[in-house]
């Protein structure tokens, strides 16, 4: 039995420079098709990220934390069916 997770595409920004970590997802998030979606892997709790995305995007995706640290944080970003 697999979970949507195993499917997701792993996006791991730890290599990015940070000015450029929200820049990058934003355009995954962009980019997703309604029921689609990525798992983020950071280097710190990713939750001002989910206030950006709310504020810009409210209520049309997803967010479920997979691993919470301390060294690595994923997460489970996907949009909505009904954002479309």
């Amino acid at each position: 039995m697999s979970q949507p997770s195993t499917q997701a595409n792993e996006i791991d920004v730890r290599s990015l420079i940070p000015a450029k970590r929200h820049e990058k997802i934003f355009q995954l998030v962009d980019e997703l098709s309604p029921g689609a979606s990525f798992v983020l892997v950071n280097d710190h709790d990713p939750k001002p990220l989910y206030y950006q995305l709310e504020a810009e995007h409210p209520r049309q995706f997803s967010w479920t934390y997979l691993e919470k640290g301390p060294a690595v944080w994923r997460v489970e970003i996907g949009k909505l069916l009904k954002a479309a």
